[in-house]
């Protein structure tokens, strides 16, 4: 068993090897059954972590985090992206 642990540390290991893939994607989505409105939600590795929502009802853009801690980054960008696929104007 000592040998097997030895010959795991005396690996060399590739940079890029060790830096973990993170996948993302975007969906744009409206919602009209609990509340009525559209949004930008971001994925990544399948999960979902961020939302923007703009809410006609109540006339308000939230943001909801559905991970503890969301990177900066994944903020302002999904900040952009409802900037730039999202109406401004509310609907009646």
């Amino acid at each position: 068993m000592a040998d097997a642990v030895d010959m795991l540390a005396d690996l060399q290991v590739p940079e890029f090897a060790m830096a973990v893939e993170r996948t993302k994607h975007w969906l744009i989505a409206s919602d009209v059954a609990d509340r009525d409105g559209i949004g930008v939600e971001l994925y990544v590795n399948g999960n979902l972590v961020v939302e923007i929502f703009r809410d006609d009802t109540k006339k308000t853009r939230e943001v909801t985090l559905y991970e503890k801690d969301v990177s900066l980054e994944y903020v302002e960008e999904a900040i952009s992206k409802f900037k730039t696929e999202i109406p401004w104007e509310f609907l009646d």
